[in-house]
């Protein structure tokens, strides 16, 4: 068995000091009255894909559905589906904020409740890489170079968005102050004015 070279090496050691971008596995118990949800923050043109389905083993007694919903920050809803035991929800986000995934029982059946996984991907984590590789023909390092320059990709993309954000914001905070300096100015000025008026009508002695 050949030794590993360096370039696999360097690979693997890189892609294990990187978090795992855009992955999340939430295990929901969903009771039998009420809802739970679960939130992500998400910059607009992201790619997003979750699974999600009913693990009867914790509640064996009962065999309930679900009911799940998806709305953007704007209140917009992405996905919608009802009497469900697994599904899958998948869309690109057209707005920055918080997306919220909530999930009921909406059966008859209630029982004591259930237990619900969902598989939450963000941005390269939600590739297909089988996919890509089998269409593409690489495998190996070429394939986890592949998964790495896109995660440094999507870091960048982040780092980017997040300078953008705080110059923005330092832009309002500065146009806000601006503004009441403005104010201030034209405050002082009319307050000055008046003074300078009512000085000039006492000399005249027209009050």
């Amino acid at each position: 068995m050949a030794a590993p070279t360096f370039p696999a090496v360097l690979v693997a050691a890189v892609l294990l000091l990187l978090p795992p971008p855009g992955a999340e596995a939430v295990w929901l118990e969903l009771p039998p009255s009420g809802t739970k949800c679960v939130s992500e923050e998400i910059q607009p043109n992201v790619v997003v894909l979750a699974d999600y389905a009913i693990m009867y083993e914790s509640h064996p007694t009962s065999h309930p559905t679900v009911a799940v919903k998806v709305t953007s920050p704007y209140g917009n809803t992405v996905h919608h589906n009802e009497n469900a035991t697994t599904g899958q929800f998948a869309f690109t986000t057209s707005e920055a904020g918080n997306y919220l995934a909530c999930f009921w029982i909406d059966s008859a059946e209630k029982g004591s409740g259930t237990s619900l996984n969902l598989d939450w991907k963000i941005g390269i984590a939600a590739k297909d890489w089988d996919t890509i590789a089998k269409k593409e023909k690489i495998e190996g390092v070429e394939l986890e170079l592949r998964k790495l320059e896109a995660a440094v990709e999507s870091i960048h993309h982040n780092l980017l968005e997040a300078e953008m954000r705080t110059v923005s914001e330092k832009t309002n905070s500065r146009v806000a102050w601006f503004s009441i300096l403005s104010l201030g100015v034209c405050i002082v000025v009319s307050v000055l004015q008046l003074w300078h008026l009512q000085g000039f009508f006492r000399k005249k002695k027209l009050i």
